[in-house]
């Protein structure tokens, strides 16, 4: 049986390769907004039916109209449609005081590939309108091969100046490029800074890049066309329209937000499907407040978050060129007591990232299935612990176990065996207890799988899971539940990890990427 299986998926994954055949998008239908689905605090409009499942500027424009100060759930809600979804989220996007976002669409011919012909190209602006500040902090990939705008980013950081504005585009991402891709860089940063009239100039401006590597940045094409018209997009009520224009591959939008005690709101966008297993360490996310935080205080609890969230995640084992996390603070909210506001911002900012470092792995590229590997009294620390769940999430056999819903346990132990095998020889391993579903599947290196209700359990665990490989929106927040608890005596370290599936589809899209 499990042989047939292992075929099917091997005939899957080569016809989908030689075929690149197109994936078909349903029409979603009219639909009611249930009230369970709205987020925290919000009050949501009712809106005309919606028929298209397209992201078009038509129903963007009825989307935007939805927004209220509400917050996202730390946990989603299920949705049955596209439309609950985006609507779920206008209602919980609207910006912080002092920033405003725009977005606009652009073409352009790869010199790298002229035969591809005229490709979209989007731009997204995000601006502080009350001036630049001296309060922000961002985490860049641990990448050998970084892009030009990290080159850039990481200089604007080690410099220590405020920034005003941040730039980004998709569909390339200016790394190892044949030109000068600083200078590339610079002079989009350049071109937003003239169009905002920004007093400190393009040193002012944060670029970002996504998409293609190697490929050369249409600089001018962004200078002169796309970022000119981001500019005369600029709004200040919504975010949905920078989640959603910073996507490449990305099925669907992604943002999260909460509101603080005080009134002031942090709210973050997050793209990126494959290439994603980031290090800060293809993904970008990006988060704005208007609580008065300081500098310090925003990187130490910035690079904390990281490596609970985005560090804490993988859909391909890949780590990106151009891996981003950029924070910034308006300070518009003033507060009276900093200790205990700074306090609860880090609670926020934990949970908004989170919840954006599960929506990239749900949303990867061709994902069936989201594993959540627990990692209990690892033998070493939390970051040791850390890379142990990335190796189980990352192994080619238990992915494609996962992917089809076969509760192939010994593909499991055979990855964690590997794994310490080679990192942590001298562990002892006999008070080691997995669990899968919550239901232990080995203990004292012996495995608890006899009869035929075990295996069906443990696949309907995986089969409750599952979701749509080309959804368009995140059905449910399910997760194959993996424990790994190496004893109460072995160790402290403990870490949860975040990881995807193996499927025809990431196949299929990773063949086809550049075009």
């Amino acid at each position: 049986k499990i042989c047939s299986q292992r075929m099917k998926f091997v005939l899957a994954i080569l016809s989908t390769v030689l075929t690149a055949s197109a994936v078909g998008v349903k029409s979603a239908s009219a639909f009611a907004f249930p009230h369970h689905h709205q987020p925290s605090g919000s009050k949501v409009a009712a809106h005309a039916s919606l028929t298209s499942s397209s992201f078009n500027d038509t129903r963007y424009a009825t989307f935007l109209s939805a927004t209220e100060e509400g917050d996202t759930d730390a946990v989603l809600p299920e949705f049955s449609s596209l439309e609950e979804y985006m609507e779920y989220l206008s209602a919980a996007s609207s910006l912080p005081k002092g920033f405003a976002t725009g977005t606009a669409s652009g073409k352009f011919i790869a010199k790298e590939a002229p035969a591809l012909g005229p490709l979209p190209l989007k731009g997204t602006v995000i601006h502080l309108t009350e001036g630049a500040t001296d309060s922000w902090a961002a985490c860049f990939t641990s990448n050998k091969f970084p892009g030009a705008p990290i080159k850039v980013g990481r200089s604007r950081l080690e410099g220590g100046g405020p920034i005003q504005a941040i730039v980004v585009n998709n569909k390339v991402s200016n790394v190892c490029s044949g030109g000068d891709g600083v200078a590339d860089s610079e002079m989009v940063c350049e071109a937003l800074a003239e169009a905002l009239n920004l007093e400190g100039g393009a040193k002012a401006v944060l670029p970002s890049s996504t998409g293609v590597i190697g490929w050369r940045l249409p600089a001018k094409e962004l200078a002169e066309d796309v970022v000119p018209k981001a500019v005369e997009n600029l709004q200040t009520k919504s975010a949905l329209n920078a989640a959603r224009d910073i996507m490449t591959t990305d099925r669907y939008p992604k943002l999260r937000s909460k509101t603080l005690s005080n009134g002031a709101r942090l709210v973050g966008v997050a793209k990126g499907a494959g290439m994603i297993e980031p290090n800060m360490a293809t993904m970008l996310c990006y988060l704005m407040t208007d609580a008065t935080i300081e500098k310090a205080s925003l990187q130490k609890m910035l690079s904390g978050a990281v490596d609970n969230s985005f560090n804490s995640i993988s859909v391909d084992g890949d780590e990106s060129t151009s891996d981003t996390t950029v924070l910034v603070a308006s300070n518009q909210v003033p507060t009276d007591d900093k200790d205990a506001i700074e306090a609860e911002f880090n609670e926020a900012l934990l949970e908004v990232m989170t919840g954006l470092a599960g929506d990239l792995v749900r949303n990867g590229e061709g994902t069936g299935h989201v594993m959540k590997v627990k990692i209990d009294g690892y033998p070493g620390t939390d970051k040791e612990a850390r890379f142990l769940g990335r190796w189980i999430v990352n192994s080619p056999l238990f992915k494609c176990a996962v992917s089809g819903n076969d509760p192939n346990t010994g593909r499991l132990a055979g990855a964690i065996g590997s794994f310490m095998g080679k990192f942590n020889g001298n562990a002892n391993l006999s008070d080691v207890t997995l669990t899968l579903g919550g239901r232990a599947i080995c203990a004292e290196e012996k495995f608890i799988l006899e009869g035929d209700e075990v295996e069906k359990e443990l696949s309907n665990h995986m089969k409750d899971a599952q979701l749509g490989e080309v959804d368009e929106y995140p059905k449910h927040q399910k997760y194959v539940e993996i424990g790994v608890d190496f004893g109460e005596h072995s160790g402290d370290g403990s870490a949860t990890v975040l990881g995807s599936d193996l499927t025809a589809e990431y196949v299929s899209v990773n063949a086809d990427y550049r075009s």
